[in-house]
């Protein structure tokens, strides 16, 4: 079973996501409400795919994606973000990100097969 990381302050978003996905037993699911809390387990490469909030406080995901990509550079991410301005964008992907997903969600089976795209389940 694929396993994926999901990094978002805000609680709404992680409960939605995990229940929505962890419905489909395709995916085990584990959240993080900051990414400092997530760094020792991202960092050792436990997961398929991160799912990782650009708007957070402490370490914004910008920042957290930087970290990862400079250890482990073939990790698969996706960023979210309400705000989805053409900077942030673009700056997203010369860190590295592998694709973005644009909050509120159109669509949580929109997020499914994007997420399931990235994994090739």
């Amino acid at each position: 079973m694929k396993k994926i990381a999901i990094i978002d302050d805000e609680a709404n978003i992680l409960e939605i996501l995990e229940k929505y996905l962890s419905r489909k037993a395709k995916v085990e699911v584990e959240t993080f409400t900051n990414a400092n809390e997530s760094k020792p387990k991202i960092m050792r490469g436990d997961y398929d795919l991160i799912l990782l909030d650009i708007m957070m406080p402490e370490i914004n995901g910008l920042d957290m994606l930087v970290e990862i990509k400079q250890s482990r550079p073939e990790q698969k991410v996706l960023m979210m973000t309400a705000y989805s301005t053409e900077e942030k964008i673009i700056k997203s992907d010369l860190v590295g990100a592998n694709d973005y997903i644009t909050k509120p969600f159109i669509s949580l089976r929109d997020v499914e097969n994007k997420i399931y795209d990235h994994l090739n389940i």
